[in-house]
């Protein structure tokens, strides 16, 4: 059995949908960005989550965003040991070559990682503390977080404050990294924490006074 097959045919009609429509419509736009390369404003850290639709929330077009997604949108420490760092990698190209005025890091409810790191940390799943769970290693970002919101008693109050744990974490993590330090300190990048909710659209974001957040 081949390993590569054809791509299904409700997404190559999708494809020509969108070639007939959108990118005829903005041709030009598109051509300039192939000659000139991308000049994104932001940077956007966000769950993998299918339905956190980034571009959706802020409006954005092609070109607007340089997004960067992955389990329970989490940055990790600066650590550089010589090892590959997907989430690190992307974090250097667009401070640091890019030169993007903002990096945005979005959370949500509902997360499937930040309730696999409560059940993790909480001893309801072994199997995610194997070496061999790439998930369970991952997630070990995020146990500082755990750490520091565990002694809420009620369970739903307790996975909202690590989902807003995990924005709060990972902007503490960027600030490790000194070409982030740097950028901050030169007033050429703000760092910004959010929390959306899926179910009724309400957006939290960071105040940046000990790490609370309050609704935008």
């Amino acid at each position: 059995m081949p390993l590569v097959k054809p791509l299904p045919a409700f997404l190559v009609s999708r494809y020509h949908g969108w070639r007939a429509t959108t990118y005829e419509e903005n041709k030009a736009w598109y051509r300039r960005l192939a000659n000139e390369g991308q000049r994104p404003r932001m940077m956007v850290i966000s769950c993998c989550d299918s339905r956190v639709n980034v571009n959706a929330l802020f409006g954005a077009q092609t070109g607007d965003i340089f997004l960067h997604r992955n389990i329970a949108n989490l940055v990790p420490p600066y650590l550089p040991d010589g090892d590959p760092h997907g989430t690190s990698a992307a974090v250097e190209y667009a401070v640091s070559v890019l030169k993007v005025s903002h990096v945005i890091v979005v959370g949500h409810s509902d997360c499937g990682g930040v309730r696999g790191c409560m059940d993790m940390c909480e001893g309801h799943m072994p199997e995610l503390e194997e070496k061999s769970s790439f998930i369970g290693r991952w997630l070990e970002i995020l146990r500082p977080g755990y750490e520091e919101v565990s002694k809420i008693t009620d369970e739903a109050e307790r996975i909202k404050a690590l989902e807003r744990a995990a924005v709060s974490v990972s902007i503490r993590n960027l600030a490790t990294f000194p070409f982030v330090q740097k950028a901050v300190e030169d007033g050429s990048l703000t760092l910004h924490g959010l929390r959306i909710d899926i179910g009724d659209g309400v957006m939290e974001s960071m105040t940046g006074e000990g790490w609370n957040f309050a609704v935008v």
